[in-house]
C-alpha cells in the first residue's frame, strides 16, 4: 500500500506538474473530486481494516506480556525488562502512506463541500472589469445563488434566484469551458441587446449613465471617461475609450458561435435578440473586454456563480469589500 500511494502522489505530481508549465489545461474542480474520492477509500479501508488490525495486534501484545510478567511472577521474579507502552503506541500509530491520504480526507471533503456548494475563491487576471474589479483583485463567488450545482458535471439540481441584469457573473467560457471568465450580464433570455456607438440599449430603451470624471488606468496608463449606469436596480461604475473603434466582429478562430443568426453587426455596433435560456455578458471594461459580443452568448449551465466580494488585493488593502 505504501508503494501504490507514492505511485499515486507522483501521478498529482505530474498532473500539476503538466498543468503549472502548460502542456496540458487542469480541471481544479475535478482534480479536487477525484482527490476526495481517493481519500475516502484510504479513509473507509483505514477505519475498518487497518486501525482495527493494529488495534487487536496491541491487544494481542498486553495479553502477551500479561502471560509472561505471570509466568515470571510464579518463578518469583518480579522485575521484569521491557517497556510494552511504548511498543504498543508504536503498533497503533498511524504509517505515512495513510497518514497523507485517510489523514488528509476531513481536510479535503470540507475544501471540496465549500467550494463546490457555498463560495469559490478566484483571481481577477485581466482589466477587463475596470473599474469594478481591478487586476489582482481576490474576490468571493457564491456558488449557491443562482441554485445548487452538482460538482464537475455542472447540473443544477435545486434552483434558487435567477439570474438579474446587472450581476456579476463568474461563467465558464463557451469556447472553452475549462477557462473561467467574469463579466457582468446586461442581457436575459428574449432580451434585445444592442451596443451602438459605445451606448448600450437594452430592449430598445438607452440604458442611462451619467458622467463621472476621468479615471486612471495603471494597466494602460492612461486616463479614460468613467460614467455609473444603471442596469436593472443596481448602479455600477463603467469606462469608455472615446478613441477605439466600434466595429465589432465575431470570433470566428472556431467557426461562428452557437444562435449567431440572432446578431446584427454594422460599422456602429452588433445588437443581438437572446436565446432562451442564455445569457448576454460584457465587461465594464467596454472597449477593452472579449465578451458576448465578439463570442456569443453563456448557457445557463456554463453559470459558476455570482461574484460579490473582493477579499484581498495585496497590492491594495482598501479594495477589499463588497462591489456592485
Amino acid at each position: 500500500m505504501s508503494a501504490l500511494t507514492g505511485i499515486l502522489y507522483a501521478f498529482l505530481a505530474a498532473y500539476l506538474g503538466g498543468w503549472y508549465t502548460g502542456f496540458w489545461s487542469g480541471n481544479f474542480s475535478f482534480l479536487l473530486f477525484v482527490l476526495t474520492m481517493v481519500t475516502l477509500c484510504f479513509w473507509l479501508a483505514e477505519r475498518f481494516h487497518f486501525e482495527p488490525k493494529r488495534a487487536v495486534a496491541a491487544a494481542q501484545l498486553l495479553a502477551s506480556d500479561a502471560q509472561r510478567r505471570q509466568a515470571l511472577s510464579a518463578q518469583g521474579i518480579s522485575r521484569v525488562d521491557g517497556d510494552v507502552e511504548s511498543a504498543r503506541q508504536e503498533i497503533l500509530r498511524q504509517p505515512w502512506w495513510l497518514d497523507w491520504t485517510a489523514g488528509l480526507f476531513p481536510v479535503i471533503l470540507a475544501v471540496f463541500l465549500l467550494r463546490s456548494f457555498l463560495f469559490e475563491p478566484f483571481k481577477i487576471p485581466s482589466g477587463s472589469m475596470v473599474p469594478t474589479l481591478l487586476v489582482g483583485d481576490l474576490i468571493l463567488v457564491n456558488k449557491f445563488h443562482y441554485g445548487v450545482r452538482l460538482p464537475v458535471i455542472n447540473k443544477k439540481i435545486i434552483a434558487n434566484n435567477d439570474v438579474k441584469r446587472g450581476d456579476v457573473m463568474v461563467f465558464r467560457w463557451p469556447g472553452d469551458t475549462s477557462i473561467d471568465y467574469i463579466k457582468r450580464v446586461v442581457g436575459l433570455p428574449g432580451d434585445q441587446v444592442s451596443y451602438l456607438n459605445q451606448r448600450l440599449y437594452v430592449n430598445g430603451e438607452l440604458v442611462p449613465v451619467q458622467a463621472q470624471g476621468d479615471f486612471y488606468d495603471e494597466s494602460s496608463m492612461t486616463y479614460r471617461p468613467r460614467f455609473t449606469e444603471k442596469l436593472g436596480d443596481k448602479e455600477h461604475q463603467l469606462l469608455v475609450d472615446p478613441q477605439r473603434s466600434p466595429l465589432f466582429f465575431p470570433n470566428r478562430k472556431d467557426g461562428p458561435f452557437p444562435f449567431q443568426e440572432n446578431c446584427k453587426y454594422s460599422p456602429e455596433g452588433v445588437s443581438c435578440k437572446i436565446p432562451a435560456g442564455h445569457y448576454y455578458m460584457v465587461g465594464d471594461n467596454r472597449d477593452n473586454s472579449g465578451d458576448s459580443r465578439f463570442w456569443g452568448f453563456v448557457p445557463d449551465e456554463n453559470i459558476v456563480g455570482k461574484a460579490f466580494f473582493v477579499w484581498m488585493n495585496f497590492g491594495n488593502l482598501k479594495r477589499i469589500g463588497a462591489f456592485n
